[in-house]
């Protein structure tokens, strides 16, 4: 929708920017509600409040958004031609953990063994308040709240290179972040003590940020330069592997740790990132196509439209 509605990609960038911080935010506001509320409430008031604010948010779209919904003229890209161009896997890549996708030769490189900016983060979770628990002896709320600074530096970045990205390269910033989540993870099994564990949090989280407010946009911008500037295809490839990776990634995360230790695991997550970032070089300019049509919104103003003006 966001994507439709900002035809300028720099407008799109901040837009996504704002939405992705939303995320974050929610997880900063999530485990401490769920604690409060369990604790000292009654337990099943947490998902009362939670169905009330859906409705809510419902009500507000309908009335705020006022969604339409009129004949569409132009056919959208299909999914299976979106899944064969390799620029939309390489920034899809981004989103998801652990995906491996093998469809034509010449895609090889950049789709053979996809590695994403977020692994580190989803594979860490389920196995880091262990580690904390053998290695600091942590109590149960220092585990349960060491990933807050994660979602706090997401939130920052997710805004600040919401902005900032178009203009330095959303295909540089993406880069710098997968850099900076190799630094991350090598140094979080290092780390002695809980005071010392929120650093490398914390640098996760900002990275993460530039990651995916850089690549979010760049699926829609990847559509309109090459193919046709119908959006729900390509966002829906990136939501599907993203609920992928929520599924797949903890269940590896456990295999991981007992085969190859919590350490190993994680030097191997921040290896693997190190060797994606250079691929982000292909995103610098990618090539457009003969039967790119540039923008519907602008083109056609009677084809399909999420929002009424």
């Amino acid at each position: 929708m966001l994507a439709d509605r900002y035809s300028q990609d720099e407008q799109r960038g901040i837009a996504m920017g704002i939405a992705l911080s939303g995320l974050a935010l929610g997880e900063q506001i999530g485990p401490l509600f769920g604690k409060f509320t369990y604790e000292y409430v009654r337990k099943e008031s947490g998902f009362l409040v939670l169905a009330a604010l859906s409705l809510f948010g419902g009500l507000l779209q309908l009335t705020v958004l006022k969604p339409g919904v009129s004949s569409e003229q132009i056919q959208g890209t299909s999914l299976k031609v979106l899944i064969r161009d390799p620029y939309i896997l390489l920034a899809a890549g981004k989103q998801i953990y652990i995906y491996i996708y093998v469809y034509r030769s010449h895609c090889m490189k950049s789709i053979g063994a996809i590695a994403f900016g977020n692994i580190g983060s989803v594979m860490m979770e389920p196995s880091l308040p262990q580690w904390m628990l053998s290695t600091m002896g942590a109590t149960e709320s220092q585990q349960r709240f060491i990933l807050l600074p994660t979602s706090f530096w997401y939130l920052i970045s997710a805004i600040v290179f919401g902005i900032i990205a178009h203009k330095m390269g959303r295909w540089l910033c993406c880069m710098i972040g997968l850099l900076l989540i190799f630094i991350a993870l090598i140094c979080v099994p290092l780390t002695t003590s809980i005071v010392g564990l929120i650093i490398p949090n914390s640098l996760l989280g900002f990275a993460i940020g530039m990651v995916n407010s850089s690549m979010m946009p760049t699926m829609g911008y990847l559509v309109d330069r090459r193919h046709v500037s119908v959006y729900g295809n390509v966002y829906a490839i990136a939501d599907v592997v993203l609920c992928l990776g929520y599924v797949i990634s903890p269940v590896l995360s456990g295999f991981c740790v007992r085969v190859f230790g919590f350490r190993t695991m994680l030097h191997i997550i921040s290896f693997i990132c190190l060797c994606y970032a250079p691929l982000m070089l292909f995103l610098r300019n990618p090539p457009t196509r003969e039967e790119t049509i540039p923008s519907i919104m602008n083109e056609n103003p009677n084809s399909f439209s999420y929002i009424r003006s």
